[in-house]
């Protein structure tokens, strides 16, 4: 193998095979006959895998350059030891290839794998018979085989390649001991300036990065200044559009401007020259009249017989300056008819300006009653079309009621199937329609048919069952009177007011009754007090009780109407400074009107009647006022505080209208939080924040920390059903602030 074949094989630059010189004796310069040795042993390497060789590492430390050395050393001697079980020549020595090739040519001093080189060698062939040294041929399947090994999908794939090619160079050094030193020194200058690129490029790693974060930065702030520097050009772009609109329309106006003064000029000129032809010619006619005046008058004189006596140059000078006068006289009334011919006396211009005064009150005062008598006149349009629905809607009634209406039933009958007898019936119903009686009297039956079951059956664990009634199985039925469920309530309502954390009002209530019975009977207490207070309708203790209990009503209604009940009661203990328990009439009317100052005079009419006030009574009729707090034994209250309830009912009402008449919305249309705010606020200015927050949060059913502030954004995406709204408002503690504000007459 020659020098050129070693150099190949180094620089992975694969090299043409061209004819040797047949000089027995002589070899290529610098290339020892180390393979023509017969002493010379054959070389054996192993083939071994890839997979485990790392790329060399890089490092400047002599000690440990030294140290990779050696151990590269040993690995590539044992590789050679057994990487080929046979000898690589004929014999038992290497091949003396390409020695025996017939051809002698002259190798020129050209640089190998340069195109000329390849050229030259492409006309040359290789003799017939020559074949390459098994030395070669073993030394380049190995390279393949191991270049096949290499698994190139790794980021260090290039170093791994090169590792074969450094075997095989190490392999030719360890070979040829001629030119050892010299190939080591080549080997190890490309180490070492392998490594310091490395290096090199290692140290610019970090320097890529952040060179590429600048670029992406300076590309975001270019992109940024390109986008600003669109929208200023856009904005001055159509700054320019409007300046030039206005340009084009001030040039109009110019335009315009300087026909209509040249028009006027024209039209000036013209009045002038007409002014001054009028001056002329009466200059000339006033000329003309003045002198056939004085002939006139001259001959008047000398026909005249009573003049002989005077003296005639007198008379002469005399008309002379009568005449002067005269001229002198007209022009000066000239001048005042031309300069104050349209002017009136300052009298008849205040008499005039009085009366054009006075007119306009007139006038102005005739306009208000117009739109007066205007406006009572729609009023009475509406009133007179709403009597006509009312009218159409009672006949419609009316024909209803007699179609369907039934002979009134006989109450009296009723006296014996209640317990109590006549008297206990009339007790009950006194002062109530027939559908309040049918209710009493459904009381009545539905009360002893509850005191006949002995036990109620469960209702089961469904999701729809209230918490306090799941139970699968029988429950006692405890049979209390109406009294004690009464009292119990009373009790439950007293310990839920003072109660400092606050549960699910059926949980409290299931709660409540562990407490007072114990856990065994809870379940069964809790049926039976659930049967009583659905059976009895028109007892309030009860009724307001099962209202709340599911959930048809808040229970901040029931605490509200209490507190407002012992406000009043307080309010008429302050007016009576003798603590006799007594109140005038115009006490009372005062004491309600003081604590109610929103209510009607109506409604405080209504509360007097109820506690005993009639028109024939006196402010001076004395009243105690602690009889209209009063309960009986079955929680049921005087008439005072029902109509104090019903009043409540019926403003809560009417407030509920005015909101959805104020929103002007369908039952089944959507509504969002900012416009039933501002719907709350037109029919109830006086509202508070706190209280407006309230109201929107019980009709929306909001959480306290989910309550937007007013202006957020997210306002606006907050609907439900007016419907809903309107009922959640319906179960809650809602009443007016203060009076709506009156639209200001005209």
């Amino acid at each position: 193998m020659g020098c050129w074949d070693l150099v190949a094989m180094v620089t992975d630059c694969t090299l043409p095979e061209l004819p040797r010189p047949r000089v027995r004796a002589a070899r290529l310069p610098g290339c020892p006959r180390v393979m023509d040795s017969p002493n010379s042993q054959p070389l054996n390497f192993p083939t071994t895998s890839r997979a485990h060789l790392r790329p060399l590492g890089v490092s400047i430390d002599d000690s440990l350059f030294t140290e990779t050395k050696n151990t590269q050393k040993r690995k590539l001697s044992q590789k050679r030891k057994t990487l080929l079980s046979g000898s690589f020549s004929i014999g038992g020595h290497l091949s003396p290839w390409p020695r025996y090739i017939s051809d002698q040519t002259i190798l020129h001093n050209r640089k190998p794998c340069s195109d000329d080189y390849r050229k030259r060698a492409g006309s040359l062939q290789q003799p017939l018979g020559t074949t390459k040294p098994r030395y070669l041929e073993q030394l380049e399947n190995y390279l393949r085989k191991e270049l096949l090994l290499l698994d190139l999908s790794t980021d260090s794939a290039q170093e791994l390649r090169l590792q074969p090619y450094r075997e095989i160079f190490e392999f030719f050094i360890e070979d040829f001991k001629t030119y050892k030193p010299l190939l080591s020194s080549i080997k190890n200058a490309y180490e070492v300036m392998l490594a310091h690129q490395r290096e090199k490029i290692r140290a610019l790693e970090p320097l890529k990065a952040k060179l590429i974060t600048v670029n992406e930065n300076c590309n975001e702030r270019i992109l940024a200044m390109r986008a600003e520097e669109r929208d200023e050009i856009s904005m001055l772009k159509k700054e320019k559009m409007n300046l030039l609109k206005l340009i084009d329309k001030k040039n109009e106006e110019k335009i315009s401007l300087q026909t209509e003064v040249t028009k006027l000029r024209k039209n000036l000129a013209e009045e002038y020259l007409h002014y001054l032809s009028e001056r002329d010619a009466r200059k000339i006619l006033i000329a003309d009249l003045n002198e056939l005046r004085y002939q006139r008058e001259d001959m008047s004189l000398a026909q005249s017989p009573g003049v002989w006596g005077e003296d005639p140059v007198k008379l002469t000078v005399a008309l002379k300056m009568a005449r002067q006068d005269l001229t002198r006289t007209q022009m000066e009334l000239n001048t005042m008819k031309a300069n104050f011919g349209d002017v009136v006396p300052r009298r008849d211009f205040e008499m005039q300006e009085k009366t054009l005064k006075e007119l306009q009150e007139q006038l102005e005062s005739l306009r208000d009653d117009y739109e007066e008598v205007r406006k009572e006149h729609e009023m009475l349009l509406q009133l007179h079309m709403s009597t006509l629905k009312e009218r159409d809607q009672f006949y419609s009634e009316l024909q209803e009621i007699q179609r369907t209406s039934t002979p009134r039933p006989d109450w009296s009958k009723c006296e014996d199937m209640v317990a109590g007898g006549r008297d206990r019936w009339h007790m009950l119903a006194e002062g109530k329609n027939s559908d309040q009686l049918v209710d009493v009297l459904l009381e009545e039956i539905g009360e002893g048919l509850l005191r006949e079951k002995d036990f109620f059956p469960g209702l089961g664990y469904g999701e729809s069952i209230p918490p306090f009634l799941r139970f699968d199985g029988i429950v006692e039925n405890k049979k209390p009177t109406k009294k004690e469920v009464v009292k119990l309530l009373k009790d439950a309502w007293k310990e839920r007011i003072t109660e400092e954390q606050k549960e699910k009002f059926p949980d409290f209530f299931f709660s409540f009754l562990e407490r007072h019975f114990g856990p065994g009977d809870a379940m069964a207490w809790a049926y039976t007090i659930f049967e009583y207070i659905k059976l009895f309708h028109t007892n309030e203790v009860m009724s307001q009780f099962y209202a709340v209990l599911m959930g048809k009503r808040k229970e901040s209604v029931y605490i509200k109407q209490k507190q407002t009940i012992a406000q009043l009661l307080k309010e008429m203990t302050n007016v009576d400074s003798q603590n006799e328990g007594l109140l005038t009439m115009e006490q009372l009317s005062t004491v309600l009107k003081s604590t109610f100052p929103l209510k009607k005079d109506e409604r405080i009419q209504e509360l007097m009647e109820a506690g005993g006030w009639h028109p024939s009574s006196s402010n001076a009729d004395l009243l105690d006022y602690r009889l209209l707090f009063m309960e009986d034994e079955e929680g049921q209250s005087v008439p005072f505080v029902q109509k104090l309830w019903e009043q409540y009912v019926v403003e809560k009402d009417e407030y509920l209208n005015e909101l959805k008449q104020e929103l002007g919305l369908e039952l089944n249309e959507e509504v969002t939080l900012p416009k039933v705010r501002e719907a709350l606020m037109n029919i109830d200015p006086n509202l508070d924040k706190q209280t407006l927050n309230h109201y929107l949060r019980q009709a929306f059913q909001l959480p306290m920390t989910e309550m937007p502030e007013e202006g957020e954004e997210r306002e606006e995406g907050i609907v439900t059903q007016l419907q809903t709204a309107l009922e959640q408002l319906q179960m809650s503690d809602i009443r007016r602030m203060g009076p709506r504000e009156q639209e200001p007459a005209s």
